[in-house]
């Protein structure tokens, strides 16, 4: 015949006993009466099978076997109860998720992050960051920042970066290679490039040097570096191995800095860059963080 468990609120009962030795005491704390409490204790015993407390004239005090029963169910429930405090926080706590890509995340929002902290330091907030984000996942979001145009996203999507590209490179590169003072001098560079599915949403070396007017030899490519994620194509020009094409607002601090720097005219697309997306489902957190972003862009709400 199988051995029924032991119930477990037969256990706060003992430990909480056990803790201030008073049945009387203990059934003031857990809000019964003494005698419900001193009924489960003798169910408790009965099911061991032994004595766990001995009555004194005021209180009590654990047997021998009640002291090695107390000892595993006060560090138990203790432990229990500290979940229960943790789980009951993580419910309560604000929480966010912001969806974009790897280029946004790393280059614009993480250096900006222990500013939203200080604003908002008890709220969670999720980053999940992708190669590129597509429109559909963006609708799974409780808030993303998409690249795109405004025919992508309608109405309801607010630019916080407007496209708007430059040649740079590091310094030492530019003084090994440069000055670039004519268009041509650039395409006979070597460029570091971001693979993209064809056609590009975004300026690529192609579409540059296509809007610049300027055609590319075939064999100018010779030496030229391809990588998938911008933020790598970023590291390629901090290590001097050629041009990139630098994005305004995700490269402004290593220009600031001089770091990087201007090797070409710029080109923009007004129409064409990151863009907030706020859920369907507004939130406080989701308002919060939408406006924090918006502010960081320098963009009024």
């Amino acid at each position: 015949m199988a051995e029924r468990a032991v119930d477990l609120g037969w256990m706060r009962i003992f430990a909480e006993i056990g803790r201030v030795g008073s049945l009387s005491s203990a059934a003031s704390t857990l809000g019964l009466t003494q005698p419900a409490v001193s009924y489960q204790i003798r169910r408790l015993e009965e099911q061991m099978g032994v004595a766990l407390l001995t009555r004194q004239h005021r209180g009590v005090e654990l047997t021998p076997a009640g002291q090695r029963l107390f000892d595993i169910v006060a560090r138990s429930v203790g432990e229990i109860d500290e979940l229960a405090r943790r789980l009951r926080s993580e419910v309560e706590r604000p929480s966010i998720r912001l969806h974009t890509d790897y280029a946004f995340s790393a280059l614009w929002l993480i250096p900006r992050m222990h500013a939203f902290r200080l604003l908002y330091p008890d709220m969670d907030i999720q980053i999940v960051a992708t190669q590129r984000m597509e429109r559909e996942r963006s609708e799974q979001s409780d808030v993303a920042v998409v690249f795109g145009t405004r025919a992508e996203f309608g109405a309801r999507a607010k630019l916080l970066l407007p496209e708007k590209v430059a040649p740079v490179c590091s310094k030492g590169f530019l003084d090994r290679n440069g000055p670039f003072r004519e268009l041509a001098d650039l395409a006979r560079g070597r460029l570091i490039h971001l693979d993209t599915a064809a056609p590009s949403p975004w300026f690529d070396w192609r579409s540059y040097f296509a809007q610049i007017g300027i055609n590319r030899e075939p064999h100018a490519g010779q030496g030229d570096l391809s990588f998938n994620t911008y933020s790598l194509v970023v590291q390629a020009a901090l290590g001097e191995q050629g041009l990139a094409l630098g994005w305004m607002g995700l490269v402004d601090p290593l220009l600031a800095s001089g770091i990087l720097a201007i090797a070409g005219p710029s080109l923009e697309a007004p129409d064409r860059g990151y863009w907030l997306l706020q859920p369907k489902a507004r939130s406080p957190q989701s308002d919060q963080l939408g406006a924090w972003l918006l502010s960081e862009a320098g963009i009024g709400r």
